[in-house]
């Protein structure tokens, strides 16, 4: 089968993963791909499968050999720039994440959690006082993952609103090549004068334990670009989806209210139910087979994480939100030596965060209609744009 990667969402089914995806998986776990730049590669929509390539050092995550599966995506023909780790495979890429993982430690997100209750509480208190009704993305959705992220880095808080903009520049879909590279370039200038200030001033913060390394400025200002974008726009559509899905499950809604102490696992069903992050891609670095097929040297293989997240052969029922299921081996984050290294940074965060929205506020509502709500469609990353919502005082 040939096909190109399904996008469309089902009609009024904002939470399932996108039409034809389902119909390819049962057909097969993988199948052919037409990419929108002409290559023919592979798409992956099996569970198992997905996890056998994440994993598989046969396949490559270099920027300079992927091609990927949108159209207006910039050609994969240069290697990615010093610090951007993503897009590295080893020893490179193992060089970058050992500097990095002993700041995304389980303990020390831990150490996070009473800071980011108190943001959550200022942002819960602030939306109380303005009354009911209000928009969860701007009023916690929004400043929440970004106050963390700033803090954890060492960015300014007063930049947060400059950075979120030019990272929904980055994100859309329909962006031109001259407003990417603006962004791009804006957000790079503010993290270098910051990277120079703290090497001149270093404080408690990533960026400068950062500056007692080996790293030139240069990789530290690509590091810190792409963390802060990895971390700014995944947690804050994934809170508010989060909280949209629950308001439209008010059953699963009752069991989060009654034990607080779900909370842990019905993060982890929410990131497998909403998969948020459409796909990643890997490239054959040899002749591979996968699923009886031959995937070719420098093919490339498109990841659907809705897909290999919605796979009933290991989630019974994928389709239904079930904060008691167990999502054990979901890919929401990845798998393999590229799994997000803020995995635990956001698990924090929707954790603190969803449990404190639904106490403050117990009559938590939709102020409109589903069918009124702005999905984010033309978005690489899934969310809403608004999220209105009412309470009785």
């Amino acid at each position: 089968m040939t096909s190109t990667l399904p996008a469309e969402r089902p009609a009024g089914l904002p939470f399932d993963p996108p039409r034809g995806l389902a119909e390819l998986r049962e057909k097969s776990p993988l199948s052919r791909l037409d990419y929108p730049d002409g290559h023919a590669g592979w798409l992956v929509t099996g569970h198992a499968l997905a996890r056998e390539v994440l994993a598989d050092r046969r396949f490559s995550a270099r920027a300079e050999v992927r091609h990927l599966p949108i159209s207006g995506a910039p050609a994969g023909d240069q290697p990615a720039p010093p610090g951007m780790f993503a897009s590295m495979d080893a020893p490179e890429h193992t060089r970058y994440r050992r500097l990095l993982a002993g700041q995304f430690t389980v303990r020390r997100m831990r150490r996070l959690t009473e800071r980011i209750q108190a943001v959550a509480d200022g942002c819960l208190d602030a939306m109380a006082e303005r009354g009911s009704p209000a928009d969860v993305v701007p009023a916690l959705a929004r400043p929440l993952p970004a106050q963390t992220i700033c803090e954890l880095l060492g960015v300014p808080y007063a930049e947060r609103d400059r950075f979120q903009q030019q990272a929904l520049t980055l994100f859309r879909l329909d962006s031109t090549p001259e407003h990417t590279r603006a962004a791009y370039a804006a957000v790079h200038g503010v993290i270098g004068e910051l990277v120079a200030a703290k090497r001149k001033a270093p404080a408690d913060d990533l960026l400068s334990d950062l500056t007692g390394s080996d790293l030139t400025d240069t990789e530290l200002v690509n590091i810190g670009f792409t963390l802060l974008g990895a971390g700014l726009d995944t947690t804050t559509n994934m809170l508010a989806l989060g909280v949209f899905a629950l308001l439209e499950h008010p059953g699963q809604l009752a069991l989060l209210r009654a034990d607080p102490e779900l909370a842990g696992n019905a993060v982890e069903e929410l990131l497998r139910y909403l998969s948020i992050i459409p796909f990643t891609v890997r490239t054959a670095l040899e002749d591979v087979e996968l699923a009886g097929e031959q995937v070719r040297a420098g093919e490339s293989v498109t990841i659907s994480l809705p897909a290999a997240n919605h796979d009933p052969a290991h989630f019974p029922a994928p389709d239904d939100l079930d904060l008691r299921r167990k999502p054990s081996g979901h890919v929401a984050f990845g798998h393999g030596i590229h799994q997000c290294l803020g995995q635990q940074l956001a698990r924090v965060q929707l954790r603190v965060a969803l449990p404190a929205l639904l106490t403050r506020f117990p009559s938590l509502r939709l102020a409109v209609p589903v069918s009124e709500i702005a999905m984010r469609t033309d978005m690489l990353i899934y969310g809403v744009h608004q999220l209105p919502v009412a309470w009785e005082p």
